[in-house]
């Protein structure tokens, strides 16, 4: 008993001093200690002397979350008069103000550009989207390191950090898995990013990237959708930082898909919109008209502008055609509510960690007007791509594909003009409203005491980061890591929050997208007309576009040219423009799209000559940074199998929407070439005879015949199949992956039972 005594009296002994070393009980020290210097402590403001200090925010300064959701028309949501239900966004806004005169750019990178750093799109290198940059000072998609983005100012000035959904802001050759990454979400200063990089995302299969990796959703999960596993991190992320540094603010950008093609949507979310769009388009627009001016969102002297061209009217539309339509309309407004109902769980989170009030919410209801992309909308928007036309008649036959992961689509044009009320035309037109105007909601309960109040001054996507600085009350700096940086060109609208009726500061704007242009000043609005069609390739010359002039003082939805009225107006706003657009880099002016998507107008995200080596593993090559197909192109896989029945994926690149794959089925081997999504174009070459257990070399090769090309499979070089084609169809996105099933694809093997040893791609 005395032993153990001791043994447990020895014990406490040793950790008392432990204890005390850790500076948890006073400990007698000997002489020799007492003399030394006590260890030092960070002082009362939790700084010391050799430690980094933290950096810190301003005294009581507001959480930030910025959301934007993508091609969400004007008059589409509930919160600015449209027929798609935003219960949550109608919340915020009765409990904060709702701006009915703010402005985008007309197209999402430029949008998503000028939102971040608060200069114009040109002045960062966003002309028009990243995918179709030139090598010209407006048209780079580089955003300089003069022009720091509102999440590295705010990082830097004590918040945390996320980004959650679309980044369209990596220039695409930067978008392989070595990156560089200076331009991605972690180099442009957010500490942690969940989402994707392009224009637009698969909802049910997307090609994640967290942070700089590239992850699978789980494949297991019959109930996935993007959204709501985006939301999920995002909830996650919330617990995490308030749990661990509840005394720093944070900084959310929470930018959805929706609703950007494809649009997609839980089936239980599109049946609760059955049979509401049976009235079809025309009397949608009424509709939503008549709510806007009866909750003020439009002033009363607003006009509906007149129906657009080429759109037909819904009652010469044929019963098969109003039900393939309207079933459309279904997905996308459910689309839209069920990004909202996923807002609400952030609002919810936010309410209940006591948040909330203190918590600045920027939501910005589109990044440009809907999308003008298909007159007879579509099921497969890569079928563009291989020149295909998807017809009313061939749509109706998949009408229970639309909508789900057999889909990726977009509604008519005829549902987007519908959403872009009460003005014309929508995205890529920069030059009218419909493009370029987008409802906004600025809410923070403990600043903002005008609940439910309506601001008209003219605001513009640049305003947005001043407005934070402001409303942080932080000044951004004159240098970042050395570089001197770019005046902000956007002003602050905080003022608005108190002053109703003050005059707008935001005096004059340029807009200019693909040659569409238009200058904007004190009311008066001077655009270039729309001789070309949105949905279809554009090859007019912006030189030679006529201009129109607007009052809009007294024609706010810009239905009545008065250019004839006011030449010499119309002629001062012309040469604004031009000295805008000297100033902001915004000449050379272009409008071919489609030829511009070309990658030899950009560097390579491809490099090291024609011939490539690749191994097997879980990293994806965006399509920019993979050799793509061409009229001379081999690609030789050495493998080696167990037996006669190993099958699983070899290479693959692309989707089931457009893609090619070679694989081992049984030990078969079995090339893929889809480049539409539709049997008229698929190509399936199969080998006649499985292979046996061994080493093999699978050689698919594509070579010129007299006309067109042929695709041969060889194995072990003998030619297996073959099969001719018109014209290689080059596949312009999806990712490639070795070894591994393609990222739609949940069903098959994950790994092939073979061993893939290496894959070998020449390319002219």
């Amino acid at each position: 008993m005395r032993q153990r005594l001791r043994r447990i009296m020895g014990h406490a002994c040793k950790a008392g001093v432990a204890l005390a070393l850790a500076g948890g009980l006073p400990l007698a020290a000997p002489q020799a200690m007492a003399q030394q210097e006590q260890i030092p402590v960070a002082d009362a403001h939790g700084n010391w002397r050799y430690y980094p200090s933290p950096k810190r925010a301003p005294a009581n300064a507001p959480n930030v979350l910025l959301v934007m959701t993508d091609d969400v028309g004007f008059g589409a949501s509930s919160t600015f008069g449209g027929l798609s239900p935003t219960p949550n966004l109608d919340a915020v806004a009765a409990n904060g103000l709702k701006y009915t005169q703010f402005h985008t750019t007309a197209m999402c990178s430029s949008t998503r550009a000028s939102l971040l750093t608060g200069r114009n799109h040109h002045t960062v290198g966003n002309g028009s989207i990243s995918n179709v940059s030139v090598d010209a000072p407006g048209y780079t998609s580089v955003i300089p390191a003069t022009a720091a983005t509102m999440g590295r100012i705010l990082q830097d000035n004590g918040y945390v950090t996320s980004w959650y959904g679309k980044n369209h802001n990596t220039p695409d050759w930067e978008t392989g898995p070595n990156g560089p990454y200076a331009r991605w979400p972690n180099g442009m200063g957010f500490d942690y990013f969940y989402g994707f990089n392009g224009a637009g995302v698969d909802q049910v299969n997307p090609t994640l990237i967290e942070n700089r990796n590239s992850i699978r959703r789980d494949p297991r999960d019959e109930n996935y959708w993007f959204d709501k596993d985006m939301t999920n991190h995002a909830l996650e992320w919330l617990s995490s930082t308030h749990g661990q540094q509840s005394d720093k603010p944070f900084f959310m950008y929470l930018a959805t898909g929706a609703m950007h093609g494809p649009q997609q949507a839980p089936k239980e979310w599109v049946d609760k919109f059955k049979g509401q769009f049976d009235m079809g388009w025309d009397e949608a627009r009424r509709l939503i008209f008549a709510r806007q001016k009866a909750i003020g969102v439009i002033p009363a002297n607003a006009k509906l502008a007149p129906p657009l061209r080429d759109v037909p009217a819904w009652s010469t539309l044929s019963a098969d055609q109003k039900r393939l339509y309207a079933r459309m309309m279904e997905i996308a407004a459910a689309q839209l509510a069920y990004f909202d109902f996923q807002f609400g769980r952030i609002l919810d989170r936010l309410r209940e960690t006591g948040q909330l009030d203190n918590t600045m919410i920027v939501f910005i209801q589109g990044d440009n007007g809907g999308a003008l992309h298909n007159m007879d909308g579509s099921i497969n928007a890569y079928s563009a791509f291989a020149g295909i036309h998807e017809t009313a008649e061939n749509l109706v036959k998949q009408i229970d594909k639309l909508g789900t992961e057999d889909s990726f689509g977009n509604y008519p044009v005829g549902w987007a003009y519908a959403t872009n009320t009460p003005y014309p035309w929508g995205k890529t037109v920069a030059s009218h409203l419909g493009g370029t105007r987008n409802g906004m909601v600025i809410s923070w309960p403990a600043r903002i005491k005008d609940k439910g109040g309506m601001r008209t001054q003219f605001g513009h996507v640049i305003d947005i980061a001043p407005t934070i600085y402001e409303a942080i009350g932080i000044q951004p700096p004159a240098e970042v890591d050395g570089v001197q940086q770019l005046p902000l060109d956007g002003s602050s609208m905080a003022y608005t929050f108190d002053q109703p009726k003050a005059p707008g500061r935001h005096r004059e704007q340029y807009f200019e997208m693909l040659g569409s242009r238009a200058y904007y000043k004190d009311g008066w609005m001077a655009s270039t007309d729309v001789p070309w069609d949105p949905w279809g390739a554009n090859k007019t010359n912006p030189n030679t576009l006529n201009w129109e002039l607007y009052d809009l003082n007294k024609d706010p939805s810009q239905t009545e040219n008065v250019a004839a009225k006011y030449p010499a107006k119309l002629a001062e706003l012309k040469a604004d423009f031009d000295g805008a657009a000297k100033r902001f880099n915004v000449y050379p002016l272009s409008s071919d799209f489609f030829t511009r998507i070309s990658q030899k107008y950009r560097p390579a995200g491809l490099t090291g000559g024609t011939s490539h080596v690749f191994y097997p593993g879980d990293t994806r090559y965006p399509a920019v940074t993979f050799p793509e197909l061409s009229a001379d192109w081999t690609t030789v896989a050495s493998i080696a199998t167990r037996g006669g029945k190993d099958s699983g994926p070899i290479l693959v690149q692309g989707s089931r929407f457009a893609g090619y794959g070679l694989a081992l089925d049984q030990g078969v081997p079995v090339f893929t070439y889809d480049p539409s999504g539709r049997e008229q174009e698929r190509r399936v070459l199969r080998a006649a005879e499985a292979l046996g257990p061994g080493n093999h070399e699978i050689t698919v090769r594509i070579s010129p015949l007299d006309k067109g090309q042929q695709i041969a499979l060889l194995v072990d070089g003998r030619q297996a199949a073959a099969a001719p084609i018109p014209r290689v169809i080059k596949i312009v996105t999806g990712d490639a992956i070795i070894g591994r099933p393609a990222i739609d694809d949940r069903k098959g093997p994950r790994l092939c039972d073979c061993e893939v040893r290496s894959v070998r791609i020449d390319s002219k």
